[in-house]
């Protein structure tokens, strides 16, 4: 707002050496315009002593304000509209109707032109640089969501050899956090922004995908997922998901087991804090819930890489809630595309106003 107004000051600020220059030129003009008049008693006649002095006045005042309304106002008012599309980013508009201006006019002109198509070359420049930024960063995440894939099937396969049935479950559920990790890179690099990640969507398919690779080992276990919508980066979502494979993991070994139920996860986004619940209908929290094993002591130190705490409560009218409650990531806003368009134009003198900007 303070830029536009000091521009109309400038403005106001030479309209006023304007009419000055134009007064003082008439002024200088007027004794030479009077004096002979003055000085010829012989034609002393009123209409011709006063009047036409002051008619030639006039007219030399509007000579003045129109010759610099048409040689300079007019071409500083374009070149200040100009000046204000490439304000917003309008770097494809181009000053063509000043090859009629005066000389010097040209040259501001031609310096305008040459700072557009420079803005425009760095331009281009730093978004072939971002392209090629991000294909780099999709091939990263790709490997790694790969390599990560390699090493659970190797573990899958170590798990089906062993014979122990403890080190069978700890080897899957080291198998389902590498599993929980690969999920990040592939959402990532099959998203639209490769740098953040919609914790809505992806802890649905988490889900999705912890009860599918349990699903043939018992009774069927039914899943509902209600969660709030968050961008967030990979930094926050992977403390969220591992924590979420804790919670499921227990819910799966100690609800049900050889019996199946309801899983409901619900992420709830509540101005500056998170909750993130996990809910089954099995027979409650037992004292083997509230021991400090591998799981829960994974389940705090989730919490704590994001500010949180968590609480294991009885559901009702039965079950288990497991509960981390933590401070809300700062959310992330796209970028709007339609921020970044272009538009080809070319702007005349007079056809675009002050009132219009």
């Amino acid at each position: 707002m303070s830029r536009f107004h000091g521009r109309e000051q400038g403005l106001a600020r030479f309209e006023g050496i304007r009419f000055r220059l134009g007064v003082a030129l008439a002024v200088a003009l007027l004794p030479i315009l009077v004096l002979p008049a003055l000085l010829s008693w012989a034609d002393l006649d009123p209409i011709g002593v006063f009047l036409a002095p002051i008619v030639a006045w006039i007219v030399a005042f509007g000579t003045v304000m129109w010759v610099t309304e048409r040689i300079v106002v007019r071409w500083l008012d374009y070149l200040e509209r100009i000046a204000a599309l490439y304000a917003r980013g309008r770097y494809s508009v181009r000053p063509v109707q000043a090859s009629h201006a005066p000389s010097e006019v040209r040259r501001l002109a031609a310096t305008l032109d040459e700072l557009a198509e420079a803005i425009t070359t760095r331009d281009r420049s730093l978004n072939e640089s971002l392209v090629e930024k991000d294909a780099l960063l999709r091939e990263i995440h790709h490997r790694v969501k790969n390599n990560l894939q390699i090493i659970s099937s190797l573990l899958s396969m170590q798990q089906r050899a062993l014979k122990d049935e403890p080190a069978k479950v700890a080897l899957g559920d080291t198998r389902q956090r590498i599993s929980a990790l690969a999920l990040i890179y592939r959402t990532l690099y099959q998203s639209d922004d490769i740098r953040h990640a919609d914790a809505s969507d992806f802890l649905m398919e988490l889900v999705g995908q912890l009860v599918a690779s349990d699903s043939g080992r018992g009774p069927v276990v039914t899943s509902d997922i209600k969660a709030d919508s968050l961008i967030v980066d990979p930094d926050k979502l992977a403390p969220l998901a591992l924590w979420l494979v804790e919670a499921v993991t227990n819910a799966q070994k100690h609800a049900f087991a050889g019996r199946g139920g309801a899983l409901q996860v619900r992420f709830r986004v509540l101005g500056e804090t998170s909750v993130l619940e996990v809910e089954d209908d099995g027979p409650g929290p037992s004292d083997r819930d509230m021991e400090t094993g591998v799981g829960r002591t994974l389940m705090g130190a989730f919490a704590k890489q994001l500010r949180g705490e968590v609480e294991i409560v009885p559901a009702a009218p039965r079950g288990t809630i497991a509960r981390m409650t933590f401070a809300t990531p700062e959310a992330i806003q796209p970028i709007d595309p339609r921020d970044l368009d272009r538009v080809d134009a070319v702007v005349k003198p007079g056809t675009l106003s002050r009132a219009s900007r």
